[in-house]
C-alpha cells in the first residue's frame, strides 16, 4: 500500500465536511468510520427502502456506497480549495447485499494532478459475518 501524503493539512475536516453535506449521502444514511491520507470507510445502515425485499439491499445503492468511498478516499487527497468530480467508476457485485449493516472501504491507488483513481469494496454485516459483496474502480477528476 503507498503511503501519500495529503496537500490539504485539513483534509480531514475538509472531506467530512464537504461530503456529510451531499443530500443523497445524507439520504442513504452514510457516516464515517475511518478518514486517513487515501483511505476512507464508510457505514450505510440497512434501510427497507434500498431494498428490493426488504432484506436484500439493491445494486444501486451499493454502487452508490462505492462511489462515495472511492471519491472520498480521492478527495483526501485534494488540494484545499479545489473539488472533485466523478468521471467513471465501475461496480462488481460479487455477493447478495444482505446484513444489517454496509462498509464501503475506499483505497486510492493513483494520484494524479488531475486524475485520482480509488479501489472502492463493500461488505455486507450481519448472520453472515463480514462478506464481501462488491468491488469496483472510481475515477475522479480535480475541478478547480
Amino acid at each position: 500500500m503507498v503511503a501519500f501524503i495529503p496537500p490539504n493539512s485539513a483534509y480531514e475536516k475538509t472531506t467530512r465536511e464537504i461530503l456529510l453535506a451531499m443530500p443523497y449521502l445524507q439520504w442513504l444514511g452514510l457516516s464515517f468510520q475511518l478518514i486517513a491520507p487515501g483511505q476512507v470507510e464508510f457505514v450505510m445502515p440497512l434501510r427497507p427502502e434500498i431494498t428490493f425485499d426488504g432484506k436484500a439491499v439493491q445494486a444501486g445503492p451499493i454502487g452508490a456506497l462505492l462511489d462515495f468511498s472511492g471519491g472520498a478516499a480521492a478527495f483526501t487527497l485534494a488540494p484545499a480549495g479545489v473539488m472533485l468530480a466523478t468521471i467513471d467508476f465501475s461496480v462488481k457485485l460479487l455477493a447478495p447485499a444482505i446484513g444489517s449493516r454496509f462498509v464501503g472501504r475506499g483505497q486510492v491507488i493513483s494520484a494524479g494532478k488531475s486524475l485520482m483513481v480509488a479501489r472502492a469494496d463493500a461488505f455486507a454485516f450481519g448472520e453472515r459475518g463480514e462478506v464481501q459483496v462488491a468491488t469496483g474502480l472510481v475515477t475522479m477528476r480535480v475541478v478547480t
